[in-house]
């Protein structure tokens, strides 16, 4: 009789302990910022800011909007894992705020667009076009696209030409050859290993073990790729090579104005380490078009 409760008392704390850990995988390492916290940033930064989720193909896609909304506009991808608010500097950025409208979405998957439910690549495209043709008003469109954010702006421009003006690739990861998926994301995206990965490290595993075929769809596609493109790209990015900028000029053959801009002896991380530098650029390359 003891030993049975003893057996007992074991799965009863074990299923204790499976239980604590999913609720912590689904409730930490979110990355997501609370409206409060988002509210708190823009007043902070004196910086008039929308926030707003609509539903598309019935899932939620969220996004923030700030500067004019009459203006050009600079649409902001964020990368893979992440949400709106890897850009939020930018958003607040008065040079910015005062000449376009700026809008930062959280992708499929991530921050408050249907958290940890992933899509491939072109699924996650043909959502955020359809975003971008409702808040649409006829003005010049730039997508800025970061790590994942950049093949994903590219089939983006592939799926709908006549919507984007220009785009902005950072540290963009296109080369399929270049992607070289870990072996252990597979079985975290199996039921049920898939419901232990923590946060959203759960739509990121998913779609980065996708990627490399992903990127093997869109590679001849490519050479139908027209929109004038600015890449940058860190000379020293260990987690996207910087043999991606080769591939993208060899395959970019189409592009009617194509700029590169090495950033010598930097990581993957020049949304963030070089901040000003990609402002600049940014500014540069669409008041050139």
């Amino acid at each position: 009789m003891a030993g049975k409760k003893k057996r007992f008392l074991k799965r009863k704390i074990l299923g204790f302990l499976i239980l604590t850990y999913l609720l912590f995988a689904h409730s930490c390492m979110t990355m997501r910022t609370s409206s409060k916290d988002t509210s708190i940033y823009f007043e902070e930064h004196k910086t008039t800011f929308s926030e707003q989720t609509i539903t598309i193909q019935d899932r939620e896609l969220h996004y923030i909007q700030t500067g004019k909304k009459d203006a050009p506009t600079l649409v902001f991808i964020h990368g893979s894992p992440g949400s709106w608010d890897a850009y939020k500097a930018y958003l607040s950025d008065t040079t910015l705020t005062s000449q376009f409208r700026l809008i930062a979405p959280d992708r499929p998957g991530f921050g408050k667009s249907g958290f940890r439910k992933s899509l491939a690549l072109k699924p996650q495209a043909v959502l955020l076009n359809e975003l971008l043709s409702r808040l649409d008003y006829g003005k010049p469109i730039t997508l800025i696209g970061h790590s994942y954010g950049g093949p994903l702006i590219v089939q983006m421009a592939l799926e709908k030409p006549e919507l984007f003006d220009n785009l902005v690739i950072l540290a963009g990861a296109l080369d399929p050859d270049a992607e070289k998926p870990e072996k252990w994301r597979k079985p975290l995206t199996w039921i049920p290993l898939k419901y232990l990965v923590p946060g959203a490290l759960k739509p990121s595993n998913d779609e980065l073990w996708m990627l490399k075929e992903d990127l093997k769809h869109l590679k001849p596609r490519l050479r139908n790729l027209k929109t004038p493109t600015l890449i940058m790209h860190g000379t020293e990015d260990q987690l996207v090579p910087y043999q991606n900028v080769s591939f993208m000029q060899n395959h970019f053959t189409q592009v009617d104005s194509l700029k590169v801009m090495p950033i010598e002896n930097e990581n993957h991380f020049i949304v963030w380490n070089q901040e000003q530098l990609v402002k600049d650029a940014l500014l540069s390359w669409v008041r050139s078009d």
